[in-house]
């Protein structure tokens, strides 16, 4: 069924950080939330979010300007797809997406300044807008339920259900051990994600990384957790493509072997550049792809290399990116998880919905959702108050688990409902 849109509405509000966000060997010191409105010709709405993060889409776009006008350039895209779409017929979203994304593309290498700018970077300024059209197109088609939003191709890749979803917040290499300490003990979370890459040259980095990995070996090692298969503390190590050879990768790999860490690596996420393609295989380690899976053909791509898992990210990405990119990973059994972009709650629900219906990495036992917005807003109370649903359970983490109750699936973790800031901001 066609869907003509035929006016578009967006804005921006700025969110600060409690401190400044250190990876990729950058700072980061506010978040942009950017919201899209579209109407359709019919009296039909979407409204959709989306979260800005110029510094892990492109860091070549961060270090070019300052921290607003990296946000400004962004945003800009954002808006350059609205004026592209509107006045379009579509199908769905994700044929629309195809249609629009070459034209956008070139657009942001244009204000960018950058020839080789990653695509990552348009995708997370098309989410607003693809979410938009995703609640648009549900609308125009009486659908409120999530399973029978994804077109009947994807829904295999999504039809898991899990009871239990791991909550994963993240340790930048800027946080203390006590907070490390603490996050595990008091708090009761059994996996972190461990940004590593520390500032430096390549030599300075390995050394300071070294360092950090001992350091919380040390601290939380002989923990141990119910969400994986030999009962021992998980390792997710993030590296966000600061590793310039598999030499470096490696070195830092044997002095965890050497400290007896080795074993409880679980997921080596984007070790290197993507422009880097070197063969992992040999790692003895699952490797993880970010970043550079852009496509589903950058999934191939990385499976060849390799690479044993795909880091999902709905909310950076786009939904439809997201779909193509899951189906390729199970054409070649490779298992999907996901991964945050410092969201706010009503997007953390959006990625939950593809968490909950994911099969679980091996050697886990339940779904991870990376998540760590709580951590890194100084207002998340604030913005935990605009999600239409903001008293259920499920949105809230519980002794490091976010508990997947039937009223979890029968709402569709929310996306259908109107945040009533949001909309009021259009």
């Amino acid at each position: 069924m066609a869907i003509r849109i035929i006016n578009v509405n967006s804005q921006f509000e700025r969110e600060p950080l409690v401190r400044p966000f250190g990876f990729k060997g950058g700072y980061m010191s506010e978040i942009w939330q950017a919201a899209v409105l579209l109407q359709s010709d019919d009296g039909f709405e979407g409204m959709g979010l989306g979260t800005q993060n110029v510094l892990w889409s492109d860091k070549n776009v961060f270090v070019s300007n300052s921290e607003s006008a990296g946000n400004s350039i962004m945003f800009a895209i954002t808006n350059h797809a609205l004026n592209v779409i509107k006045g379009q017929e579509f199908d769905n979203p994700v044929e629309l997406q195809d249609r629009i994304f070459n034209e956008v593309y070139e657009y942001a290498i244009r204000i960018t300044g950058q020839p080789r700018l990653s695509k990552t970077f348009v995708l997370n300024a098309l989410v607003p807008v693809d979410n938009a059209t995703w609640i648009l197109y549900s609308r125009k088609n009486g659908i409120d339920d999530f399973d029978q939003m994804i077109p009947p191709k994807y829904r295999n890749i999504l039809s898991y259900r899990h009871k239990k979803v791991a909550s994963i917040p993240i340790a930048s290499y800027g946080m203390p051990i006590n907070e490390v300490s603490r996050l595990v003990d008091e708090t009761g979370f059994e996996i972190l994600k461990f940004k590593l890459g520390s500032p430096g040259n390549q030599q300075e980095m390995l050394q300071q990384d070294k360092s950090r990995l001992e350091e919380i070996h040390k601290i939380i090692g002989e923990r141990k957790v119910s969400c994986t298969e030999d009962g021992k503390f998980p390792y997710y190590l993030d590296m966000n493509g600061r590793y310039e050879s598999k030499d470096a990768l490696k070195a830092l790999l044997d002095h965890a072997d050497k400290i007896g860490a080795f074993e409880q690596i679980k997921i080596v996420e984007e070790p290197f550049p993507e422009d880097y393609k070197v063969n992992v295989n040999d790692l003895g380690v699952l490797v993880a792809a970010d970043e550079s899976a852009h496509t589903p053909e950058n999934v191939a791509e990385r499976i060849e290399l390799g690479y044993g898992a795909i880091a999902l990210k709905a909310i950076a990405k786009t939904l439809s990116t997201t779909l193509k990119m899951a189906q390729t990973a199970s054409e070649y059994s490779i298992p999907c998880f996901c991964a945050d972009l410092t969201v706010n709650p009503i997007l953390v629900d959006w990625n939950k919905n593809i968490a909950a219906r994911l099969a679980p990495v091996p050697g886990f036992k339940t779904g991870l959702l990376e998540t760590n917005g709580h951590q890194n807003y100084r207002n998340w109370n604030r913005l935990r108050s605009y999600h239409p649903f903001s008293d259920k359970d499920w949105v809230h983490e519980k002794n490091g688990y976010f508990e997947l109750s039937d009223d979890f699936y029968k709402k569709s973790g929310s996306i259908f409902e109107k945040s009533d800031h949001y909309r009021s901001l259009l």
